[in-house]
């Protein structure tokens, strides 16, 4: 195949010839960074492989239950292997946990009572957890059942604020909440050795809170996982990088057992807690989409800087910027106008599989404080581990892209959302 078939095929995507040279320029300056980038994925790899044979994974465990989901080897097996591959005592991974925040307040109201109180140290919490603990007020909150909530936001800098932390830990202090991810914020995604950092500093100050890590998005972009590093739990959705682009559904919490069966039982009802929830016909998916996990994270990692190299030398605020270290899948662009951000989420929608055809707009979406756009044609619906972009309407308009199950997907998603703003007189040709 010549470069013209190359040019062509993308003109035949709706990629101009200007925009398909500006990606290219762009490809030349990335081998070094995606080499590292798959290096980071084979060690990973190896790490699933190894641990689904050390707990012995075989053909019955892709087989699935009903009913009660009494002695469910291939669930059971599955929870082992996570616990195994994350470094913990126990995991819970079950297609009853409908997402990631789903997942997160399962593991908050296992393991919080009346009378205890959360501790965030990083800020606020990604938007859709407001209504769990309740700041904002929801039916069926934790404020509603006497759990208390304080914060501590990051210094300007992004540093930790460890004197007020300091001064913010008490007797009533339970748990520590740690988003890794920034959510709908500029703030740096954590890495998972700056994570162990701040646990220890908690921990010395009060040995026996608990420390919990929301680690949507972070899984297998480093070579640890938080819990490795002092976190008594770790929490994630499986339609985002663990389950890659397989998992129909369902979320993890994993740590230490006695948090995990209480977790389990709020999950189902107590005295039932893991024995019960039947895997239905999705552990194959489940299985595979692990397996699968670290170089579907890679690709995505891929797609996240070749957005923000693309971006960046437009003029655009790009945050992580072009040239720092990568902790999640996440790029943020900050477009400036409504109008920018809906061209730009229409040509993430338009390079998709499923759904191309389709428009999206900005609505009122559960749990969020002001309109959403999303933009994903996905095999899975909302799956963010797929190709996908949202924002939220509100200043600075800034854009959320993420995933990617292939890099040429990913890349061609990105072009075509340059095109787009092109198309619409938003950004000059003459930029490139």
């Amino acid at each position: 195949m010549n470069q013209n078939d190359m040019k062509q095929i993308y003109k035949d995507c709706g990629i101009s010839r200007e925009v398909y040279a500006y990606g290219e320029s762009i490809m030349h300056t990335l081998r070094n960074r995606f080499e590292e980038i798959d290096k980071v994925a084979e060690y990973n790899q190896l790490k699933v492989i190894k641990a689904m044979q050390a707990n012995r994974v075989s053909e019955a465990c892709l087989l699935g239950t009903t009913g009660y989901g009494y002695n469910d080897i291939g669930r059971d097996t599955l929870e082992a292997v996570y616990a195994t591959l994350f470094g913990c005592e126990d995991a819970l991974v079950r297609p009853q946990i409908t997402c990631g925040t789903h997942a997160l307040a399962t593991a908050l109201f296992g393991n919080l009572r009346p009378g205890d109180e959360i501790l965030s140290p990083v800020g606020k919490p990604y938007d859709t957890l407001e209504e769990v603990i309740g700041i904002r007020d929801s039916r069926g909150s934790l404020k509603e059942y006497g759990v208390s909530y304080c914060q501590v936001d990051l210094l300007p800098n992004g540093d930790f604020n460890f004197e007020k932390i300091k001064k913010s830990i008490h007797e009533k202090t339970k748990l520590v909440t740690i988003q890794r991810s920034k959510g709908y914020q500029t703030r740096p995604t954590l890495s998972v050795e700056r994570i162990g950092e701040l646990i220890s500093f908690i921990k010395s100050i009060k040995e026996d809170v608990i420390c919990m890590v929301d680690n949507c998005y972070g899984e297998f972009v480093q070579t640890m996982e938080p819990s490795q590093a002092g976190a008594d739990m770790i929490v994630g959705s499986l339609i985002k990088n663990p389950g890659g682009g397989l998992a129909p559904i369902g979320g993890y919490i994993a740590g230490k057992k006695e948090y995990i069966e209480n977790a389990s039982f709020r999950l189902t009802s107590p005295g039932l807690g893991k024995e019960v929830g039947a895997s239905l016909g999705v552990l194959s998916s489940f299985y595979q989409g692990l397996f699968l996990a670290p170089q579907v994270t890679a690709s995505a990692l891929k797609g996240a800087i070749f957005a923000s190299c693309v971006y960046e030398k437009l003029g655009f605020q790009v945050f992580p910027d072009s040239n720092q270290e990568r902790y999640d899948i996440i790029q943020s662009v900050t477009l400036g106008s409504p109008e920018a951000v809906i061209a730009f989420c229409k040509g993430i929608q338009s390079s998709s599989p499923v759904d191309s055809f389709v428009s999206p707009e900005p609505w009122d979406m559960p749990g969020y404080d002001s309109k959403v756009i999303m933009a994903a044609g996905n095999f899975i619906s909302g799956s963010s581990i797929e190709l996908s972009a949202d924002a939220p309407i509100k200043e600075p308009y800034t854009v959320f892209f993420q995933g990617g199950l292939t890099f040429p997907h990913a890349k061609s998603g990105v072009l075509k959302s340059l095109q787009m703003l092109i198309d619409q007189g938003l950004v000059s040709k003459s930029l490139l």
